[in-house]
């Protein structure tokens, strides 16, 4: 079943051959990847897929996990939540919780994003999963359902332990999949704020991640430090309806960090745009499922679909198709029904997965029996 139509340009295609001066971009980094966050394009990679200690980092796929909670109803952000001895025994990077203290899920979350706190990613993590050790379960499935064959979890918080790794391209992907839940830079793109306000003693929180007061753009999402892994840090910016992801992992130290990632912004917006096929909420086509409580589903854009291309290029002859499977009820909510192919006159750019929006339960034969004589008398 295929569905086509011109479409203003976005593009998905492999890393583009190096321009003058592309391999400058992080000279410095241990391994880095530059790359356009609606369509996963990679504009610049440097060693992405060696597995490496990715520090607090870790805390996006942490905060990924509590967005989908969030998203499914299962938490919702006015939640108290309760800090166990466990939680507030952490070391390194703190809100300094105390044992038996409470947040809210909004609370805890700026915890996490602006102050890297090990404590309330612990705390996020038994609230979640009922132990962290569950939670890391949770956060390993959902990484291999992302398809990262270089990561592998040990904690919630990225504090040094065994067994615990993950790649530039890995860590570029799990943001790319945070920041399609984009009430997430309300918290990664805060500059400071303070947790208890109203308190003798307010805590002032201020975001480790200084681009995101320096840099024109910037709203996110995590810097990461051990020993072992050195400077690590995954940021986003958005310019001009573009919105890129740069990661870097083993930098020398933060003022490097922070030059080399804005390099790598630069570079993206000087050289690329992008166009939108679809922008969130609008209709993509429509899919027949058989013997199901409804004909057909309607499928809506989840998020933009766009293309990334080179400034200047020609857009008129970027087209899409929609392939999708035939259906058969039931039909489960986000199971795989097909995909989406942009191509740029007959040469494919890029390609998008098509989930189910919503679950199809199978009909009874009595309604069944009543379509079909529908359909036979229409």
């Amino acid at each position: 079943m295929i569905f086509g139509g011109p479409a203003a340009a976005y593009a998905k295609e492999p890393a583009p051959a190096p321009s003058p001066g592309q391999n400058d971009l992080a000279q410095s980094a241990r391994s880095a990847i530059l790359m356009d966050a609606d369509s996963g394009t990679i504009i610049y990679e440097k060693n992405s897929h060696e597995k490496l200690p990715p520090a607090s980092i870790t805390k996006v796929m942490t905060m990924l996990l509590v967005m989908e909670a969030l998203d499914e109803g299962r938490l919702k952000l006015s939640d108290k939540v309760l800090t166990s001895e466990y939680a507030a025994s952490m070391g390194g990077s703190q809100i300094f919780l105390e044992p038996g203290e409470e947040m809210t899920v909004d609370e805890m979350l700026k915890g996490i994003a602006l102050a890297s706190g090990n404590d309330a990613s612990v705390a996020m993590a038994e609230k979640i999963a009922g132990t962290e050790s569950s939670f890391v379960d949770m956060m390993n499935k959902r990484a291999a359902e992302l398809g990262l064959k270089n990561t592998h979890f040990a904690n919630a918080n990225g504090l040094p332990a065994e067994n615990h790794y993950s790649s530039a391209y890995d860590i570029a992907v799990m943001s790319r999949e945070l920041l399609k839940h984009p009430e997430i830079t309300k918290y990664t793109g805060m500059y400071q704020d303070y947790l208890r306000k109203s308190s003798e003693k307010p805590f002032w929180l201020v975001n480790t991640n200084k681009l995101v007061r320096f840099y024109s753009g910037a709203d996110g999402l995590k810097t990461g430090f051990t020993s072992e892994a050195k400077f690590c840090l995954t940021a986003t910016a958005l310019r001009d309806g573009l919105r890129v992801i740069a990661v870097v992992m083993g930098e020398p130290n933060t003022k490097t960090r922070n030059a080399e990632v804005s390099r790598m912004l630069d570079y993206s917006f000087a050289q690329y745009m992008n166009h939108t096929i679809f922008k969130k909420g609008d209709v993509m086509g429509t899919v027949k499922v058989e013997k199901g409580v409804v004909p057909e589903l309607k499928l809506t854009a989840k998020h933009p679909y766009s293309v990334l291309l080179k400034k200047g290029t020609p857009v008129k002859d970027i087209r899409y198709e929609l392939q999708l499977n035939s259906l058969k009820a039931p039909v489960t909510v986000n199971m795989p029904i097909g995909k989406m192919i942009v191509y740029q006159g007959d040469k494919p750019l890029t390609e998008f997965a098509v989930d189910a929006p919503q679950s199809v339960a199978r009909a009874g034969w009595w309604k069944l029996f009543k379509r079909t004589c529908g359909s036979l008398f229409s």
